[in-house]
């Protein structure tokens, strides 16, 4: 299997293992929508953290507003006891003002949170360093565990409005948000490796050959942003490395060069006539008195 070590710009994403005869539009696509479900993964377990410490996301018409412009305006959030967590809710206001602050009681809250944290690491940008390959059933697992908790959590479902419930049946709108920027459109997507663009009219073998042992960095990116930066020769931490080293070489040469002791030459194993008296046997002579 040909193994693709994902990135966007210099980050690591994913590793992904693929075929030399998979067409380059299905792999275009393939990348794209794991890449694409990560970055939802990404949204929807920060949305969970903050459901899990403030409960769930208040009326667009009441959201940013005090207690005191909501009670003149007499608002009111109807899916307020509609919407609340198993085993009661305890009161934390939300200083933003985006959720009702009927949070989730520490057990759920638990559950909550441990779903998060088990969902990231299934697709942790640290599986590259693992040497774990990513593929959309991992991807899809990771969705289902945290729609599975938000279940346990709100047996009754969340508000429509609210944006874990819109990310879990598609319904998220991104426009004008950074995260927004980071998504990238199938049809808008391009791969490229050693500053090629790798055409969805091809096979990844016209790139690569038909080794299946072939390990290749690519970059994933809009289209018209241009070729990538070339990978530089040698990673970060070998440069950290080669730079440690020579920072050691040039301690020890000035070491070196500030020590002008020669006592050394009074040294036995410094004189140079020693083994000519061996032969003499003059060794070891001492003149005067013992």
């Amino acid at each position: 299997m040909v193994q693709l070590h994902v990135k966007c710009g210099d980050e690591s994403q994913f590793l992904l293992e693929t075929t030399c005869g998979i067409s380059m539009e299905d792999l275009t696509q393939q990348v794209t929508r794991i890449y694409n479900s990560r970055l939802k993964v990404q949204r929807i377990c920060s949305e969970m953290e903050e459901l899990a410490e403030h409960g769930v996301f208040l009326p667009p018409n009441m959201q940013g507003l005090t207690d005191e412009q909501i009670e003149d305006l007499k608002l009111k959030d109807e899916w307020a006891d509609k919407c609340l967590p198993s085993g009661g809710s305890v009161f934390k206001k939300d200083e933003i003002g985006r959720r009702n602050g009927h949070a989730p009681n520490e057990k759920m809250k638990e559950v909550l949170k441990k779903t998060v944290e088990e969902a990231k690491a299934q697709i942790s940008k640290k599986q590259v360093q693992a040497n774990i390959c990513v593929n959309m059933e991992m991807v899809k697992d990771a969705l289902d565990q945290l729609r599975g908790a938000v279940m346990i959590v709100y047996p009754m479902g969340l508000p429509p409005h609210d944006p874990i419930r819109m990310e879990f049946e598609d319904k998220e709108d991104l426009s004008g948000t950074h995260a927004g920027l980071e998504v990238i459109e199938e049809s808008e997507a391009q791969l490229w490796w050693a500053a090629k663009e790798l055409k969805r009219t091809n096979k990844l073998s016209d790139f690569v050959g038909k080794n299946e042992k072939t390990k290749i960095i690519v970059k994933i990116q809009k289209k018209g942003q241009g070729a990538p930066s070339r990978e530089p020769v040698i990673s970060n931490e070998e440069q950290k490395q080669m730079m440690l080293y020579y920072h050691r070489k040039q301690e020890e040469l000035k070491k070196l060069e500030e020590n002008d002791d020669d006592s050394y030459l009074n040294s036995e194993w410094a004189d140079s006539h020693a083994l000519k008296r061996q032969f003499h046997g003059v060794k070891d002579i001492k003149w005067g008195p013992r």
